[in-house]
């Protein structure tokens, strides 16, 4: 009987979503026994559509075009799925010879994953369904941390250090950028690690923990009693002590929140409060987008991923997630593992207390040491010779 694989991507695109893509379609031609080695054309919509594109046949030297192409190669998308739309899956992957089906993405993929898995279960179906993590935002549940972050922590480090490197330049403002997280705050924090080059931010605020508007404004001023130039950097998910978003989304649906202008939002705050003069800035998709600032770390983590769900489900697993446990720090080494669906699925993972400061506008060391050897090489190092630095 002829034997194919499914490979579906969901969610948020990443800098190496394409490098798990490879790493499982590489592990299921090494197979050597699947007739078809199939994507989904746009995510679990091209499954229902049958919409299949066929990775099989494609040369090596194409292939390897993913490892330094964003986005994703065979589509995604943020389709609500209702069970009988799982149940229509099923009876597709019957008629299309599929036995083992990928899903790479975040928690919601995860979620899709495990339904499909237990709609294959409960019907008696020999199909393995399993979860190839995948994130910027770094928030699924168990695993250290999922491919997509460290590019996605590369990007906004860098770009932060570039930032300060111009205010100190022309040290007459304050400026926000805004950084991408729903609920957790990892790619803010990330911008901590541009201060290792001395030029980090000033003040870093996460959505774990609710924003105090007075105390922001209180942070800003004592800042600049020491400088005349400060860069702040802002999560798009802050929210107030109530839980609400301190800028009203302009878009929601089920899962997607396209979140106001948070940084435009706190630099006019100053300039109101202050009567300084202030500006916003904000990389939005840029720092998922970005293969110049791809972390080599995440791209190599990303392929193993991909080869180590593919090999599971070839082996017989089903229901399960390739996850990454820490070895060590210094040295840096990880060690791929298996974990139950069901401790996943749309389990948020947020940044802990003690990766916070206490005042709730910075980070500690111990995240600086945890997330340093996730984005590669060294940022670089940079020059000045203007002694004023915008000293006061």
């Amino acid at each position: 009987m002829a034997e194919n694989l499914l490979i579906v991507h969901g969610g948020g695109p990443t800098a190496v979503l394409n490098s798990s893509l490879y790493g499982a379609v590489k592990e299921a031609k090494r197979y050597g026994k699947l007739d078809h080695i199939y994507g989904a054309e746009n995510g679990t919509g091209g499954v229902l559509e049958e919409k299949f594109i066929e990775l099989e046949n494609i040369p090596e030297e194409t292939l390897k075009l993913l490892l330094q192409t964003p986005g994703t190669a065979i589509g995604t998308s943020r389709d609500p799925i209702w069970q009988e739309d799982y149940e229509k899956m099923a009876d597709i992957l019957v008629k299309r010879d599929i036995k083992y089906v990928l899903f790479n993405g975040g928690n919601g993929t995860m979620d899709t994953c495990g339904k499909l898995h237990k709609t294959c279960q409960a019907r008696n179906l020999d199909i393995r369904v399993m979860g190839i993590p995948k994130t910027t935002d770094n928030d699924i549940a168990v695993t250290d941390h999922s491919p997509g972050f460290g590019s996605a922590a590369r990007y906004i480090a860098a770009c932060t250090e570039e930032l300060c490197a111009d205010v100190r330049s022309l040290p007459i403002h304050v400026v926000v950028m805004e950084a991408s997280g729903r609920n957790a705050g990892w790619i803010t924090a990330a911008s901590a690690l541009a201060a290792e080059k001395g030029y980090g931010p000033d003040l870093i605020y996460l959505p774990e923990r609710s924003f105090d508007e007075d105390k922001f404004i209180k942070d800003v001023e004592e800042k600049l009693k020491e400088k005349s130039g400060i860069v702040v950097v802002a999560s798009e998910g802050l929210t107030d002590k109530d839980g609400k978003p301190i800028v009203k989304p302009v878009f929601k649906t089920e899962r997607a929140t396209y979140f106001g202008d948070v940084s435009s939002h706190l630099a006019n705050l100053v300039i109101q409060k202050l009567g300084y003069k202030a500006r916003g800035e904000k990389p939005g998709l840029l720092g998922r987008a970005s293969i110049g600032l791809q972390s080599p770390v995440d791209c190599e983590e990303a392929q193993l991923a991909g080869e180590k769900a593919c090999c599971a489900a070839l082996n017989g697993e089903s229901g399960k997630m390739v996850a990454f446990r820490r070895v060590s720090e210094n040295p840096y080494e990880i060690e791929d593992f298996l974990v139950d669906i069901d401790e996943v699925m749309m389990y948020e993972r947020t940044m802990p207390d003690e990766y916070i400061n206490a005042e709730g506008n910075g980070v500690t060391q111990a995240f600086l040491d945890w997330c340093r050897p996730l984005i590669g090489e060294e940022l670089p190092d940079m020059i000045s010779f203007n002694g004023f630095y915008g000293k006061k």
